[in-house]
């Protein structure tokens, strides 16, 4: 890569890992959309992802539970409130990008720079599992563990530093993954009661 590439196109994450106390969970997905396609400050922002609308289903039997339709946003106060009696921690797997075409795409993604995932666990040490969003985060993940890639909606498991861990790979909450949010939030819902958050 060279250096106009890295100096004009490079992104680093925007956001610092979102770590509770107590945190038993960590999702991780690939990086976040540019500002742009921001209606929040905080992980899945863009509006038309549905990874809150699938919590809000799981947990309480209802889409819209963390959603603004009003201002096309999220409730950002509730979800931090929720995340952090849950227990949830958030970030993604990569800490720098490049965007080969501009979009949010995995498959448009270059990873420059993984998150540092040992660091990155090692600060959460009540956490007993792990979930990736999309197959850019899976093969991050899988690949720097050198664990075997679960099919969709199953896990494997790993043990870290003498830690036992579950690793999930969930599908993605984007919409232009092509399955219907009802059929994507089951597979969340069997991982959260799995795991002891339902």
């Amino acid at each position: 890569m060279d250096k106009e590439i890295q100096s004009a196109d490079i992104e680093q994450h925007p956001l610092k890992p979102f770590i509770p106390q107590h945190a038993r969970l960590l999702m991780l997905g690939s990086f976040p959309p540019a500002r742009k396609r921001w209606s929040m400050d905080f992980f899945y922002p863009n509006y038309i992802n549905d990874m809150w609308r699938i919590y809000g289903l799981c947990f309480f039997g209802n889409k819209d539970y963390f959603v603004d339709s009003l201002q096309k946003t999220f409730r950002k106060e509730l979800l931090v409130d929720f995340l952090t009696e849950k227990g949830v921690a958030l970030f993604d797997t990569a800490s720098a990008v490049v965007r080969t075409t501009g979009t949010a795409a995995d498959k448009d993604l270059e990873v420059v720079t993984p998150t540092d995932l040992d660091a990155l666990l090692r600060q959460i040490p009540e956490c007993r599992a792990v979930v990736v969003t999309g197959q850019k985060a899976a093969d991050v993940f899988t690949s720097h563990f050198q664990i075997v890639q679960p099919k969709v909606g199953g896990f494997t498991e790993f043990v870290f530093e003498d830690r036992p861990l579950r690793f999930y790979r969930m599908p993605s909450s984007s919409r232009a993954y092509p399955m219907k949010i009802e059929r994507k939030a089951a597979f969340y819902l069997r991982m959260f009661q799995e795991i002891g958050l339902l």
